[in-house]
């Protein structure tokens, strides 16, 4: 019987591969004990990043960005010390892709409490960490892209900074996502948009949220939510486009009076929502009317089409988010680094 990373993992005529702590390993030896505090308590980090096909051959999307934000993840979590850097988590992106043999797919490092730590500190345990990939092509449906999805409020609050720290990726922050997409799932919704714990627009389950109104981009501000990295690729790109971005508090009326809203996230991509709703509130947009959705569209078109085409000035800018998943980094010796250096 296949393992389930190796059920995830397939899709190429090449073998399944991971990297756990710096070498190439089948998916039958990335195990963990049961007793791994990581398991119990959640004291992970964990990043999700997107490898795109493209005529210079695979290319990982932000690749430097995503792989410092792990590590600062982890130094929220409190580790002084890692076994890696960002040179070497980076390379060990680059060595799984290549091993698998993909020309896009999902990639999936992890830094978590592999020793120790029963005493509820890192202090006394050991960090370890490993990369996976795999094809993840429809995180919200393959319908989605082009019909959009449906959302609710959810009654579940997003996280208050106070609680959990929310600008890491913290595998223990997941459950308040989980709370609220499964619920969502089960009311017959594909979303579920989060309020902050003072009753403004947060973030979605696993994505950002931006609202569109008469031309102007609004998102929520920094406080309570993950600031994405495809978020700020979305700004970057809207404001090239002329768009006006702004970051302010978004209440909830504000959904149902916007002309677009979309989501936007790694896994997700960019996603519009075709219908937002919570008790007798309902707000709907025609998706599949183009002239319903301008910017939507536009900033869809203009992700998607530099990557893979390579014209004109703004390509040139673009590949700078691009990396050649071929080649590796200068090669720099492995010794642990203090995590505040990520």
């Amino acid at each position: 019987m296949k393992t389930l990373s190796e059920q995830m993992t397939a899709g190429s005529v090449a073998p399944p591969r991971m990297w756990l702590n710096g070498r190439l390993v089948p998916p039958a030896e990335a195990r963990l004990d049961f007793l791994t505090p990581a398991l119990h308590y959640g004291i992970a980090a964990f990043e999700g990043i997107r490898c795109y096909r493209t005529v210079r051959g695979p290319a990982i999307f932000r690749l430097q960005d995503h792989v410092e934000r792990l590590l600062h993840s982890a130094r929220v979590l409190g580790w002084r010390e890692l076994p890696f850097g960002l040179d070497e988590l980076a390379d060990g992106c680059k060595q799984v892709v290549r091993a698998r043999g993909f020309e896009e797919c999902y990639i999936r490092p992890l830094i978590w409490l592999g020793d120790g730590g029963w005493n509820l500190t890192v202090d006394a345990g050991k960090a370890h960490a490993g990369i996976a990939v795999w094809e993840w092509k429809a995180y919200l449906g393959a319908a989605a892209l082009e019909q959009g999805v449906r959302a609710n409020i959810s009654p579940f609050t997003r996280h208050h900074p106070n609680v959990m720290m929310t600008k890491a990726k913290i595998s223990g922050n997941y459950p308040n996502s989980v709370l609220a997409k499964t619920e969502s799932l089960r009311l017959g919704f594909d979303e579920a948009i989060m309020l902050d714990g003072q009753g403004m627009v947060a973030e979605c389950t696993g994505e950002n949220i931006f609202v569109v109104r008469r031309g102007r981009l609004v998102t929520p501000p920094p406080g309570a939510i993950l600031e994405g990295i495809t978020r700020d690729s979305i700004m970057t790109l809207a404001r090239d486009l002329g768009y006006e971005v702004v970051e302010q508090p978004l209440s909830r009326d504000q959904l149902y009076i916007a002309d677009e809203v979309f989501v936007t996230g790694t896994a997700a991509e960019v996603i519009g929502l075709r219908e937002i709703q919570t008790g007798q509130f309902a707000r709907e947009w025609i998706l599949e009317n183009q002239a319903g959705r301008p910017a939507f569209d536009k900033l869809r078109a203009e992700g998607k089409a530099h990557p893979i085409e390579e014209v004109g000035r703004r390509m040139r800018e673009l590949m700078s988010w691009l990396r050649d998943a071929r080649k590796d980094s200068s090669e720099a010796p492995r010794k642990p680094r203090p995590a505040a250096q990520a």
